[in-house]
């Protein structure tokens, strides 16, 4: 193992939070400006076009993927089809041309219903909370797929998020954003989800409650659950990226591992400030 706490395994190798069936293998992620290697992904969005309803297309050959034990991160300008991409995935809007595949599996003709069924756990960027219930109501109300004794993951939940056992019976409506954020994702690993995507985890949060997530979303990584991630904080996220994805347009711009991407001086100069 490197002295890297960002690869390898990233110092774990516990994974019964996440669904055995999504445990696999890591591949080397391609070197920007290179054709993506992504026919054997565990997820990934292959060459999408779509839109919204009868509207134009948003998404033109758009292509994203992530496997077990990864974070791939998807940045770029505003209006450039990040959110999009992440719900065309999810099933949210019409893949006119394209396909998105899970585990081998082609799911695009799937509901978002069924794709949570069959292992993606989605946390929207907003409304992504029952305001009026407990923490600890929210988290049960994750695991409404699950015919099993779920107690166990609560407990990695609580054990990830401690700040979440603490205010178990409180109101989630009541807590900061932060809070609520871990609230969230929580109840998406409720489902022990083969593949978890989050849409904008730290939008209108400080700083520091920003690197906290960034570090709650490196330990959920280690447990072998694949992390597809839209994220307005470009630098910061690819920090912690394994893989990246600039849109622009709703194309694919760059692609290359965070670090490449970080280094890549064209990367630097339009998307993050030089």
């Amino acid at each position: 193992m490197s002295d890297d706490p960002y690869q390898d395994t990233r110092g774990n190798r516990e994974a019964s939070i996440a669904n055995p069936k999504g445990a696999g293998t890591l591949r080397p992620s391609p070197g920007t400006g290179q054709a993506m290697d992504t026919g054997s992904a565990f997820l990934i969005g292959d060459t999408m076009t779509g839109g919204y309803g009868a509207g134009p297309d948003i998404l033109h050959d758009c292509t994203i993927a992530v496997n077990p034990g990864e974070i791939a991160v998807i940045v770029g300008p505003n209006g450039a089809g990040k959110s999009t991409a992440m719900k065309a995935v999810f099933g949210m809007l019409n893949v006119r041309q394209g396909s998105v595949r899970l585990d081998g599996e082609d799911i695009t003709s799937l509901s978002p219903q069924d794709r949570v069924s069959k292992g993606m756990g989605f946390v929207p960027q907003t409304s992504n909370i029952f305001t009026s219930m407990t923490v600890e109501e929210n988290l049960e109300m994750g695991a409404f797929i699950r015919r099993d004794d779920f107690r166990g993951t609560m407990a990695q939940v609580y054990d990830l998020f401690p700040i979440l056992k603490e205010k178990r019976n409180q109101a989630a409506g009541e807590l900061s954003g932060g809070q609520r954020q871990q609230v969230a994702v929580g109840r998406a690993l409720m489902t022990q989800p083969k593949v978890l995507m989050l849409d904008e985890p730290t939008a209108g949060v400080s700083p520091i409650v920003m690197d906290e997530l960034f570090d709650r979303i490196i330990e959920v990584a280690r447990t072998g659950i694949p992390i597809l991630m839209v994220e307005q904080n470009a630098r910061q996220a690819l920090e912690i990226a394994d893989k990246g994805y600039v849109l622009v347009q709703g194309r694919n711009a760059f692609t290359g591992t965070g670090k490449e991407l970080l280094a890549d001086p064209e990367v630097r100069k339009s998307f993050l400030g030089g």
